[in-house]
Formats: C-alpha cells, structure tokens, sequence
C-alpha cells in the first residue's frame, strides 16, 4: 500500500478513499441505471439540472464535457426556483441524492406548475415519492454514499438526460473510453494527488480553470471544503486575468495560499498562454503554484481525470491534517436549524 493511501485509510472511518477510487465502476454502473429507468425521449427546448452541492456538479462537469456539442440551452439551478423565462417546452432534471433537498424539492414543484416534463435523480426520499405520485420517471441512484461521492452518477444522469432532450448528442462511447482510461490510472492518480497535497502544504488553495476545467476547478474547491474542512477557492481564466490576478500583489496576503492552475491540451491557444503567464506573475506572492494538465483522448476522458484527482488530492489534504473526511456536522447543523423555523 502507498503511504498515501495508507495515511488517508488512517483517519477514512466512512472510506470514501475506496468510493473515489470506484469512479470507474460508478461510470458503468451509472450508464446501466440509466438505461433500466426506461425514459422515453421528448423533443425539448432545452435542459435545465435542479440541484445542489454533489447532485448539482453533475450538471455543470456534463456540460464541460460536451463542451460545444450542445445543440440546446443546458443550465444548471441552485436554488428553490426555476428562472422566470422557463418554457413548458423545458425537461428538467431534478438531482438530489437524499431526496430530501428542499431547493430542489421546491424547484420540482415549480416545474410541475411550468408544465415543463420533468425526470428525477435520486436514492429515494420525499423527491422520490413525489416522483412515483406525479408518475415522473425516476434513475436511480445507490444509496450507501456520501452525495459528494455520487458524482459519477449525476454526471451520467445530467448527459443522458441532455441527450434524451435533444439539447446534445450521446456521449456514452467517449464515457466508456474514460471508465477505462480511469481504472488503468489509479496508482499514479493516487501519488500524483500525494505530492499535490504535500506541496500544498498548509496553504488555502485556490483552484483555477479555464472552459473544459472551469468546473472542475470548482469541484476541486468545494472537495477540499468538505473533506479536508478548510477554505478553498475558484475561479476561471480569462476572467481571473480582468481582477483577482491583482490580488496576488506584494502585500496582499498571497503568501496563505496556493494557486492551481488545471490546464487541458485542447484549450484555445491564448487561454493557454494565459495560465502560464499568470502563473509566472502570481508565483513570487504565492505560498506555492502548481500546474497540471488534463490526461485522457477526449474531453469526458480528460474531464473525469482531473475530477477524480482532485476529489484525491482533498482527501490526502484530510489525512495531512488527521481530519475524517466524511463527517460534515456544520451542513447537518444548519439544516436541522432550518427545519425548525
């Protein structure tokens, strides 16, 4: 056993070390629910992903990965509604892993008052039930996961669905050829995460991407938040470059963070230029500067690559700091706060 998974499976009580790296398996898996849930396509004019946290971000990495390929509008909804100009013409797709997600329960019933045709994502709860009683189609997704664990699950579920409403084409062979390129990737993934950890250090990182990894990048925060229980932050190249690059001047407090860069080899030319240019510049403030670039033949492939390194690398920063990556009381406080007002 490495020292790097040797340390995480030291403080890992609920092991989601052995959850991240089944992310292949949860692919395969993934496309075989999919196709059991039977949904019939319907023409559409668009696809809009109701959900939060875990079951959200499958919304956001579907449509890096299809990159272009969109033919329809594919948008993403955190929050209890739906945006005003939703059409009856609209799928929406409602992703909460628990089923008991308020903002998305809401946002199913404002699709219902839309007209729009909706499809749910989940392991069952009150979303699950309401699914059944409205006669929605349900995928259906595995219980026994920490919902940030589930994301193969609701990446599958947001490309399927995106493909079945007509707003982008199938991407299943490019899924399969990813399942493979990650399974064959495991080891180095596991060390690679290692010594990203180890020169993070005691750092806040702050992840950058730029289109294919814009999403990744904020997947890569909010692991680190759950897991590794410290701030974390993201943004996305060009933007970055118009106002945060100036935070990185002497003086600013740059010298508390970590900047890493996620770059891919099929970024436009100038956006690549751009990471190592502001890399060069932020790197004399910066605790640290780490560039990666994307691995894999297609954008899924190299997509769920650098997902599936970075959910390592917060759970090697968990270990670093002896912390239980799974528990995450304060989410569970504020929501039972919540349910008593």
């Amino acid at each position: 056993m490495s020292d790097t998974l040797e340390a995480i499976r030291a403080v890992d009580t609920q092991n989601q070390l052995d959850d991240v790296l089944a992310l292949p398996e949860h692919l395969s898996d993934a496309l075989f629910r999919f196709e059991s849930a039977r949904i019939q396509p319907k023409e559409s004019n668009g696809l809009v992903l109701c959900g939060m946290g875990g079951s959200a971000i499958g919304g956001d990495l579907a449509r890096a990965a299809l990159g272009t390929r969109t033919t329809l509008p594919f948008t993403t909804v955190r929050d209890y509604s739906l945006e005003p100009w939703t059409s009856p013409e609209r799928t929406v797709l409602c992703a909460s892993y628990s089923g008991n997600t308020e903002e998305t329960l809401a946002a199913f019933e404002a699709a219902a008052a839309v007209g729009a045709r909706r499809i749910v994502a989940t392991t069952g709860g009150a979303l699950g039930e309401a699914a059944r009683e409205a006669d929605v189609p349900v995928i259906p997704i595995p219980a026994a996961l920490q919902p940030r664990a589930a994301v193969g699950y609701m990446f599958v579920a947001a490309a399927e669905v995106a493909a079945l409403a007509g707003a982008a084409p199938v991407i299943r062979t490019e899924v399969d050829g990813a399942v493979a390129h990650l399974a064959s990737s495991r080891d180095a993934l596991v060390e690679r995460a290692g010594a990203i950890a180890d020169a993070l250090g005691d750092a806040f990182p702050v992840v950058y991407g730029a289109d294919l990894t814009t999403a990744v990048a904020y997947r890569w925060k909010t692991q680190i938040n759950e897991n590794a229980k410290i701030p974390a932050f993201s943004h996305a190249l060009p933007e970055m470059d118009h106002n945060e690059i100036v935070g990185w001047h002497s003086g600013g407090g740059g010298e508390r963070f970590a900047a890493v860069f996620l770059d891919d080899p099929d970024q436009h030319p100038r956006a690549r230029q751009r990471f190592e240019l502001t890399a060069k510049l932020i790197a004399p403030t910066a605790a640290q500067v780490i560039e990666i670039e994307t691995e894999g033949e297609t954008r899924t492939s190299r997509m769920l690559w650098s997902v599936m390194l970075g959910d390592l690398v917060s759970l090697a920063l968990a270990a670093k700091r002896g912390i239980d990556p799974s528990p995450v009381e304060v989410i569970e406080s504020l929501k039972d706060q919540l349910g008593r007002q």
